[in-house]
């Protein structure tokens, strides 16, 4: 009620550009999404929205342009669009259990845990070239999941493992 509260007062002179600070942090599911589509409806409103965010889904959901800063410089201001396209892939996770990978593929890993590797692919050719030196291997996949990259992807890409900033996120009427 008090972020409803808040975010009703900021309106009340109905301002072309409105400012929302973390305006989802610590709500719940539901007030979360009656939140975003609220945001919609003041950006087709015509209401230019800055809004800052460390949830990048939130920020894929309702921003049409996104800068991102690191260590205080921003590395990154384009289209939302324009940014997955630049980083544009997708992330292969197999359940694999405890091996030993083929070092033909050991190079696609971005991250392993507990038996879950994920494979970072920049082409579609690289599932059955993992999947086949996998087979050729003798390695069993226990399950498999092919995602596409996301602004988190994105946001990690560019800052990396460094002390991380807060994404600033800009949603404009155009």
């Amino acid at each position: 009620m008090k972020r409803r509260a808040l975010i009703a007062q900021a309106l009340a002179h109905k301002p072309p550009v409105i400012v929302l600070d973390e305006p989802t942090a610590g709500v719940d599911v539901e007030l979360r999404q009656m939140l975003w589509e609220f945001i919609k409806k003041l950006n087709r409103d015509g209401h230019t929205i800055i809004l800052t965010t460390h949830y990048l889904e939130e920020a894929e959901t309702l921003c049409s342009r996104v800068g991102m800063m690191k260590q205080g410089k921003v590395v990154a201001l384009d289209s939302t669009a324009n940014l997955l396209n630049k980083f544009s892939g997708k992330h292969l996770r197999l359940t694999l259990g405890d091996v030993r990978l083929p070092h033909d593929v050991e190079r696609l890993v971005r991250h392993v845990e507990n038996g879950i590797y994920t494979f970072a692919l920049t082409d579609m050719i690289q599932i059955e070239f993992v999947l086949s030196s996998l087979r050729a291997s003798g390695i069993k996949v226990i399950d498999m999941q092919l995602n596409e990259a996301d602004l988190e992807d994105v946001f990690l890409s560019l800052v990396g493992n460094v002390a991380v900033e807060q994404p600033l996120m800009a949603n404009h009427h155009e």
